[in-house]
């Protein structure tokens, strides 16, 4: 779409969402003028694509004018090349030949093509690419904005196919409502969410899996891999159709059902979407679509991610501008998403990329690696998404900490709903790679698990994905290692399961319980799925053994995961009922470093943890509200594998101790090594 009529701006607006942010946070004075500039070149991109008339939703309909589209009694199929000399469609309807029948036309100056066929010419299922040639050269490619592409498991070429079935899916909960309450996070993989060890489908997802996320009472999914892509090993982060449902999964409607069946059950879906960067695949990808590489990405080094061996977009091109925020549209419209997490936020907001960088001053984040056109880009998209889903949420996957990230645009923020805590998994592999036990530095763990932004949303986990890929291990296996192969059994005395099943509930309790707005977790890690992920590639000869899910280990009474499993679920539940992550705080009440001892108050709730190895508390005393608490949550329970140290539903009562200025309140708690209590203050 070319660009529209401007309209003057609203500098006196930008002054206003400038003074909130720098309210909210006195130490960005000294960067006043270049965040003004910030806010300033996101109001002009804004007004450079809407113009007069256009509001951004109407803006951002780009998949309902581009792409495969059945009119009426005909086919309408348009695509952006302005480099293309001639395009010809081919296909299953033409025999994979050139035919003038097929032809498209050029519409205008802009580069866009189009062509029309009678509803006959083109059948459900038929697979089709474009053939383009510019000066110099030609070559296949698969229409930008398709939405259904597949790979022949023979050949292993990818085409995009029709899909137009004759009985689609027919949304029963059209009208959901996302839960209200802070969302609890079940980041899944459909793929590899099996126990075979194979590719897993939407249809095996819903029927198996969906009702072991509802067991485990979190409110919301996050789906990874959702876009298609030409390489299954790159855990769906190397994407080449952006509007096309990986097919390894399934069919579009397998997806919708998902979802449906999810809404059903009182479950947001949340998307995993790739904006960061697109795999440099020519024919199956963006890269080189019409014989140039900058069509959609920078030209020269920009427009490569080294590291990534992929391509990096050009967000100051509205036609990119256009793509982009029509696909975010696209998902929520078409597929009812709920929200998003935006990957990879750190490498699209630096020219850097984040790469052997560390963020230790302000001057990181307005200096001039900041790619502005990328910023603009994404407070956009949040508007956007805002617009036409109000209740949508967005979390921003971001490790630099950007002031203003998930501050609201009306505040002078980006826009994100939520950012990761991303420090608080790295601090946990940090100390339990390189620190002894009885060295933890109880002060460094409180500081790293709140160190957050007020103004902004954070959303806390002890491990996703990233820390379960191969090369790396979850927490539970670099915690017990390779006693987990033989010393899982009920009936088995491990000093090393003791101890890793200890600190694995410790660590998920007081990462939940002090988290900012949100909490995730990664299927199966909440149950201790041992090992690592490794997806099929030519180094493991191409082998799924790692790339699935084990949830016989969890099922069978005869081994300990049914403790960590039924300790998560509890967890999750004792959340849900005292709205946790909707309270404020944590309020530290208590943190001592030689006794390992970390106490603090929350929506009602005292939560006690003694990291200590091997000193137990018989009367560990501290300064405390006054009036009677009632225990209601313990990880030594011997539900979830504990040693039954501890009387639940015990009540205890302060004590009073008066001096000359003040009375103080004192609770005395039996604290064993290794445990963490939860009680509430009843009284």
């Amino acid at each position: 779409m070319p660009p529209q009529e401007q309209r003057p701006s609203n500098n006196g607006q930008i002054e206003e969402r400038l003074g909130r942010l720098l309210r909210g946070d006195p130490y960005l004075k000294p960067y006043a003028d270049i965040i003004h500039r910030r806010l300033s070149k996101i109001a002009a991109t804004k007004r450079r694509l809407t113009g007069v008339k256009l509001t951004l939703a109407d803006f951002a309909s780009g998949h309902e004018y581009f792409g495969l589209h059945l009119q009426d009694t005909e086919w309408v199929l348009r695509e952006w090349a302005p480099n293309a000399r001639r395009i010809f469609l081919i296909g299953d309807m033409t025999g994979w030949h050139e035919d003038a029948a097929f032809a498209l036309n050029r519409l205008n100056e802009e580069g866009v093509w189009e062509i029309r066929l009678a509803a006959g010419r083109l059948k459900h299922l038929d697979h089709y690419r474009l053939r383009i040639y510019w000066d110099g050269g030609q070559g296949d490619r698969i229409p930008a904005y398709a939405r259904r592409v597949v790979q022949d498991p023979e050949t292993l070429i990818f085409n995009a196919q029709v899909w137009y079935p004759d009985a689609p899916h027919q949304w029963q909960y059209r009208n959901f409502q996302p839960p209200a309450e802070a969302p609890l996070i079940y980041e899944a993989h459909v793929g590899m969410a099996q126990e075979e060890g194979k590719i897993g489908s939407f249809k095996e997802f819903t029927a198996d899996v969906l009702p072991r996320i509802v067991k485990s009472g979190y409110n919301t999914i996050q789906l990874m891999a959702v876009q298609e892509h030409p390489y299954y090993g790159s855990f769906g982060y190397q994407v080449s159709s952006f509007f096309a449902v990986s097919s390894r999964f399934g069919s579009p409607d397998d997806l919708k059902a998902l979802i449906d069946a999810a809404h059903g059950n009182g479950l947001a879906v949340f998307m995993d979407i790739i904006h960061s960067h697109a795999v440099s695949n020519e024919i199956e990808g963006l890269s080189r679509f019409d014989g140039t590489l900058h069509q959609y990405f920078h030209d020269g080094p920009r427009g490569r991610h080294e590291l990534w061996d992929s391509r990096c977009f050009d967000y100051g091109k509205h036609q990119v501008l256009h793509f982009l925020l029509s696909n975010c549209r696209f998902w929520l419209d078409e597929y009812h998403f709920d929200g998003f997490r935006f990957d990879g936020i750190t490498s699209m907001l630096y020219l850097h990329h984040g790469l052997s960088k560390a963020f230790t001053s302000y001057d990181d984040y307005f200096d001039d690696s900041v790619d502005e056109e990328a910023l603009a880009y994404l407070a956009l998209a949040g508007e956007l998404i805002h617009t036409v889903r109000p209740d949508a949420r967005i979390i921003a996957e971001d490790v630099s900490g950007m002031p203003g990230l998930a501050a609201p645009l009306s505040s002078g923020g980006v826009g994100f709903d939520y950012r990761f805590a991303m420090g608080v998994p790295d601090n946990w592999i940090k100390l339990i790679k390189e620190v002894p036990d009885e060295q933890w530095p109880i002060g460094q763990i409180w500081h790293e698990l709140t160190n957050r932004r007020a103004e902004e949303k954070t959303i806390s986990y002890a491990e996703s994905h990233d820390q379960a890929l191969v090369g790396d291990k979850t927490i539970i296996f670099r915690l017990i290692d390779a006693d987990m192969y033989d010393h899982m059994r009920v009936e088995d005395q491990n000093i090393r399961v003791e101890r890793g099943m200890a600190l694995h509930k410790m660590i998920r309790l007081i990462t939940l319980a002090t988290a900012g707005a949100g909490y995730l977790n990664f299927m199966g890690n909440e149950f201790g799925h041992p090992e690592w992920i490794d997806f099929p590639r030519e180094g493991n000869n191409w082998s799924c053994h790692y790339a699935r899910r084990q949830w016989h280990l969890a099922d069978d009474p005869g081994l300990k995961y049914q403790f960590s499993a039924c300790f998560d679920r509890d967890m999750i539940r004792l959340a849900k009922k005292f709205k946790l992550l909707d309270s404020p705080g944590p309020n530290i009440i208590h943190e001592h470093d030689a006794n390992k001892i970390i106490i603090f108050e929350r929506a009602g709730l005292l939560l006690t943890f003694n990291f200590h190895p091997d000193r137990s508390y018989s009367d560990y005393r501290f300064e405390a509200p006054p009036g009677k608490y009632k225990m209601l949550f313990n990880t030594d329970d011997g539900r979830y594998g504990g040693h039954r140290r501890l009387q639940p539903e015990q009540e205890h009562l302060t004590a009073s101790k008066a001096d000359a200025h003040h009375k103080n309140h004192f609770l005395s708690l039996y604290l064993p090594a290794r445990t963490a209590q939860v009680l509430q203050h009843i009284d």
